[in-house]
């Protein structure tokens, strides 16, 4: 006979035993946080460890106000994933993230509230932001809280909350559809690595393949510190010689690209963003083609975007480079005016000679950023 549908309770019981109280993992010591609610799926069993030493901006989350169970594997997944994404900023920002991929983020531009920063975020894709975890690298306002609570939210996670704001988190009479969101508490996230170069002890990554072998690889991390590691896109060809692209971007679009770029970290390759203001307007990712990876971002702005921008006078990032102009075609088409790429394809010249066609300012990055996690 099945066996019937497992409680939470059943998971955690048969957790015990199945997951040591400490581990040893690349000379490094780890000891158990958590039983998880579950793993990927419901029928997974899971356990969560943190670094026995060190600063663990997630392993020693506080939870300020749990739901109706406990984390599962997803929920830490997203609240790493999207911290990973408002640790590269200054200003505040904040990042809605839905099964391992940004549905939205956001950087605060001049004049605006954290309110404002979080609605961006979300209504880049209000229908995927649905049942999301929000991420924010600064204390959570009670405006920002009360904006959150109208809309289902599975996690909030930040450094810090005002007392009005966990107030509102906790008012389950005017919130009704949001009385089981989660509120976590995180440490510094000043102390995660960001650029190339900083110390990775305790940050490698572990894959795990069909047959238990493990790849260890160093984490995702950027060269890119400013604007100006951004560089006009170049490349040479035998028919069309040495080919520089000759537009200039301005100030604020340069600022955009880098936001974009920033969050594209954390998209699934073949991955997009398009960028306007400080928030992004569409998230392409998951394609096998780098085309389709736009045309999708395109297709979600046009049909799910819910803020006031168009794409007119937008920035996009993407995780790889361009093999054929198409896909720079597609972005002018819809309003894209500065592009951000590595470079590497055997027809760069081709690209950037036709991005100079369309007055699309190209710049290449000192990196390729395939996220496929």
């Amino acid at each position: 006979m099945a066996d019937k549908e497992l409680t939470r309770s059943t998971y955690l019981s048969r957790n015990v035993g199945d997951y040591p109280d400490a581990v040893e993992i690349m000379g490094l010591a780890y000891e158990k946080a958590d039983d998880l609610r579950y793993g990927t799926n419901p029928h997974q069993t899971a356990a969560y460890y943190k670094p026995s030493a060190g600063n663990a901006v997630i392993g020693n989350m506080e939870v300020l106000k749990t739901g109706k169970s406990g984390l599962s594997q997803t929920n830490l997944e997203d609240v790493s994933y999207s911290l990973n994404i408002v640790k590269f900023f200054d200003k505040p920002a904040c990042a809605c993230m839905k099964h391992v991929n940004p549905s939205g983020a956001a950087v605060t531009a001049e004049g605006e509230t954290l309110v404002d920063v979080y609605k961006k975020a979300r209504d880049c894709d209000p229908r995927a932001a649905f049942g999301s975890v929000v991420s924010f690298n600064v204390t959570v306002d009670v405006a920002t809280a009360k904006e959150i609570m109208g809309s289902f939210v599975e996690c909030v996670v930040a450094p810090d909350y005002e007392e009005e704001a966990l107030a509102a988190f906790s008012d389950s009479e005017s919130f009704k559809l949001n009385r089981h969101i989660r509120i976590l508490k995180c440490g510094d996230i000043s102390a995660l690595p960001k650029f190339v170069g900083e110390d990775v002890t305790g940050y490698r990554t572990l894959k795990v393949l069909a047959d238990g072998s493990i790849v260890v690889a160093d984490p995702l991390l950027s060269n890119v510190r400013s604007v100006a590691d951004l560089k006009p896109a170049g490349g040479t060809s035998k028919t069309l010689g040495e080919v520089v692209n000759q537009i200039e971007a301005t100030p604020r679009q340069l600022e955009d690209l880098l936001i974009a770029w920033y969050i594209n970290l954390n998209v699934r390759s073949n991955g997009v963003i398009i960028v306007k203001n400080g928030g992004a307007l569409a998230v392409g990712t998951g394609e096998q083609d780098r085309v389709g990876a736009v045309e999708q971002a395109v297709w979600k702005f046009e049909n799910k975007y819910e803020g006031a921008d168009s794409v007119e006078g937008a920035v996009m990032s993407s995780d790889g480079f361009f093999p054929f102009a198409d896909a720079v075609e597609v972005a002018a088409a819809a309003g894209v005016k500065a592009i951000v790429s590595p470079s590497g394809s055997l027809r760069d010249a081709d690209v950037v000679a036709r991005a100079n066609e369309l007055g699309v300012a190209l710049y290449h990055a000192p990196e390729r950023i395939f996220s496929h996690h």
